[in-house]
């Protein structure tokens, strides 16, 4: 069961760490708080770079695109794998707008628990929906 106060609260705390850490550039984690649709999302970091997951403990999720620090104070945007490319950002406001636009369909707030139980949680999710049926109400 997702607790919404305590997913708040987790994913409220870890923001103010990650402002507070130093290691991300303070105007991308600024950029980043101010989307609504990261902002759900729980932030950690990892070598510079600003990464989003779906759930709020570890292991956390690899299934939304990150922002790294590029040379010039510009930003270059990946993921959700390493080996994969969304593009370069000459500010954070653009490198916040791709990584909303490369979101995950049905990219919602963060779960509180780990990945495994997201999974669990989004096959129940699943099921429930498909037990429906479409002409349910």
């Amino acid at each position: 069961m997702n607790d919404d106060a305590a997913v708040e609260a987790a994913i409220e705390a870890r923001w103010q760490a990650v402002r507070d850490d130093g290691r991300v550039r303070p105007e991308l984690v600024e950029a980043a708080c101010g989307e609504p649709r990261l902002r759900t999302l729980f932030p950690w970091v990892s070598m510079g770079e600003l990464h989003f997951s779906r759930c709020t403990d570890y292991p956390w999720t690899w299934d939304v695109p990150y922002v790294h620090p590029a040379r010039g104070g510009t930003y270059f945007v990946a993921g959700p794998l390493r080996n994969q490319v969304v593009g370069p950002a000459a500010t954070a406001d653009e490198a916040i707008a791709l990584v909303v636009q490369h979101l995950p369909a049905d990219c919602g707030p963060a779960l509180f628990g780990d990945h495994e139980a997201l999974v669990a949680y989004e096959q129940a999710t699943r099921r429930h929906r498909t037990s429906e049926g479409p002409n349910s109400s």
